[in-house]
């Protein structure tokens, strides 16, 4: 299944450089590509596509893969966390705090300082927003010492994941209660601006957020990775794996602030794109199981790839409009979602 994930992708990277509101043909794309990589200038026929190409399909193309491989990791890894099969990465409320950080930062701070570093103010706002609230959250359940009846998870010192959940839930709530004021006051250009942002997109990424997403994303989603012994130690209780030599607080501690890291920056770069996180894990663990070398692996080339073919049909539905990605992924997420969930029979209590 990796192989074939990993086969898939080159060819959807090369469908996504040819659609699009002007189509490419596969042999004008193919020589672009070569004059690209062989630093030849193109000649004055193909200096349009190679302009449209490079400059504005490579890096969606790409931020679209590491986007979509980030979400979907941090979600298998969330749901080993959690022990939950529908947890995904906005559990711990980065999500909604990325989305608090960036209606503060339109509302607020966009009139007098609308960029930072070449960057738009509304993606640092959405990243610190996402990185403070998970902080918060941990910081919060590491001081709560609460004991529940009938919950598997066992309270621990440095906050259980019971815990950790509830206050997820507390805070995701409050930063969205927070987010609603600010929009109510925003001005009409402020709440457009807003809007499209919350419902995603990868059609403003240029090379400055690719250079972003190699330099943060990618060694987030590496190291992610490099922890599934310790997932697969944590399936069976966090008890369990303390006395099989596991440090379950350095532990947690490591993959939240990785989730943390990597969802920020993705959600900073491409707005909220939901059903990633979730559908995209799930899928591959019911065909997997729960081996997380192989989850985790599989959900990297499998989230890439589908917020690619998202992409491009988020391109081609209304063309020559485009519709915000996210809006694609739940179109196909959300009866996707149901199928699974009636043919696997998950009963969601266990």
């Amino acid at each position: 299944m990796p192989l074939y994930l990993i086969l898939l992708t080159p060819f959807v990277f090369f469908l996504s450089l040819c659609i699009g509101t002007v189509h490419i043909e596969v042999k004008d794309v193919w020589t672009v590509l070569v004059n690209i990589l062989s630093f030849q200038t193109p000649l004055d026929q193909s200096l349009r596509n190679q302009l449209i190409i490079e400059d504005l399909r490579i890096p969606r193309t790409i931020l679209a893969w590491i986007v979509g491989a980030s979400l979907a990791v941090t979600g298998a890894a969330m749901q080993g966390l959690f022990r939950n099969p529908l947890a995904d990465p906005s559990i711990i409320g980065v999500t909604s705090g990325a989305s608090l950080g960036a209606s503060i930062a339109a509302v607020l701070m966009n009139s007098f300082l609308p960029s930072l570093f070449g960057l738009s103010i509304v993606v640092i706002g959405s990243f610190f927003g996402g990185l403070a609230a998970v902080v918060l959250v941990y910081k919060l359940s590491s001081s709560l010492t609460l004991q529940y009846r009938n919950i598997p998870f066992s309270s621990i010192k440095g906050g259980s994941v019971a815990t950790m959940l509830l206050l997820g839930i507390a805070i995701t709530a409050l930063a969205g209660a927070l987010n609603s004021s600010l929009i109510y006051v925003a001005d009409n250009e402020t709440l457009r601006r807003i809007s499209l942002w919350s419902m995603g997109g990868v059609d403003s990424a240029n090379h400055k957020h690719i250079i972003i997403a190699f330099v943060v994303i990618l060694p987030s989603i590496i190291l992610l990775f490099n922890l599934h012994k310790s997932l697969d130690v944590l399936l069976l209780g966090e008890s369990e794996a303390q006395l099989l030599g596991v440090n379950t607080k350095i532990t947690r501690f490591m993959i939240i602030s990785l989730v943390a890291l990597s969802v920020s920056t993705s959600v900073a770069l491409a707005g909220v794109i939901g059903f990633v996180g979730l559908l995209v894990p799930h899928f591959f663990r019911l065909i997997l199981g729960p081996n997380h070398r192989n989850l985790m692996l599989c959900s990297i080339f499998g989230g890439g790839i589908f917020l690619i073919i998202a992409d491009i049909l988020s391109r081609i539905l209304f063309s020559p409009s485009e519709l915000p990605v996210g809006i694609v992924t739940a179109m196909i997420g959300a009866p996707f979602f149901i199928i699974i969930l009636r043919q696997s029979k998950l009963n969601i209590m266990e």
